[in-house]
């Protein structure tokens, strides 16, 4: 049952009132996912999966779907947010990210496909963000077209290829993303203060941990590698006593919070762990420039 409702009787942990059943993000549409699963299927393919034609068919469905809907102005983000829809810059390169995978999957001689069509989509999505969710005057990409404010989100950017590591506007975000959102070695989604968050919601929240893994792999991409190796060893020493990790962590109290244990969590950690270790053959690498 996924429709989303409140159960108003009930005070939830530590009294943390709205108890929700279900999950109102069903109903949402996030454009950054199709890129996510693109991409997914890519890599699958490139080291070694066989190419199954049915495989092409719904890649193919998934593709055709974002070339109809990437403009769309209702898109929730990757954070599942309750307020206003935005074009989150993050969602767009994400869509960007659908039509590069799918344009290296035709010339790699793994499929076939309206290869010109999709080529001038990818370098239409790529200019549109450029132009749009990209702010000259503070050197950073933004959280949504418009908006002066950052996102977590934005450092997953260069690790889907969208820039260089290296490039001015990618160090840029970085830079930015850590005197805005990071409290080392948190790094938060979004600023929450009173009429600057998207998501509607009252009050702080906890640090989500995914967030800190993602600046520390930026921080190593970017040559820096001694931050980032702190930061990393840092976040490490969060875990509990069987060495697990928690969706968020809770600064003023001190402790993990949110969901337990967080696969998410994890996935970034391991990311991390070996692009510090490995740098010539990191996930971040390989996922950017293949």
């Amino acid at each position: 049952r996924l429709e989303e409702y409140v159960l108003p009787w009930l005070e939830g942990y530590e009294k943390s009132k709205p108890v929700r059943i279900g999950n109102a993000a069903f109903a949402q549409f996030q454009l950054d996912v199709y890129g996510e699963v693109i991409d997914a299927l890519y890599q699958a393919v490139r080291v070694g999966m066989p190419p199954h034609p049915m495989f092409w068919s719904m890649l193919r469905e998934i593709v055709e779907y974002v070339g109809r809907h990437w403009r769309y102005p209702a898109d929730h983000g990757m954070w599942e947010i309750r307020g206003e829809p935005k074009h989150f810059t993050q969602s767009k390169a994400m869509a960007w990210v659908t039509f590069d995978r799918a344009v290296k999957a035709i010339e790699a001689g793994s499929f076939e496909g309206p290869l010109d069509d999709w080529r001038a989509l990818r370098d239409q999505i790529h200019a549109e963000v450029l132009a749009h969710g990209y702010d000259a005057s503070r050197n950073t990409f933004t959280q949504h077209y418009g908006s002066p404010e950052v996102d977590a989100g934005l450092l997953l950017l260069s690790q889907v290829g969208f820039l260089p590591p290296d490039d001015p506007r990618i160090r840029g975000t970085v830079e930015v993303i850590q005197r805005e959102l990071y409290d080392a070695p948190f790094v938060f989604r979004y600023s929450t203060e009173r009429g600057r968050n998207v998501d509607g919601l009252p009050g702080d929240e906890g640090a989500f941990l995914a967030c800190s893994f993602w600046l520390a792999d930026n921080l190593a991409l970017i040559g820096r590698t001694q931050e980032a190796r702190k930061l990393f060893e840092d976040m490490l020493a969060l875990r509990n006593d069987v060495g697990l990790l928690s969706e968020e962590y809770d600064m003023q109290k001190r402790r993990l919070v949110g969901n337990f244990p967080q696969a998410f969590s994890h996935l970034a950690l391991v990311n991390t762990a070996y692009n510090l270790s490995r740098y010539e053959e990191s996930p971040a690498l390989q996922r950017a420039e293949s």
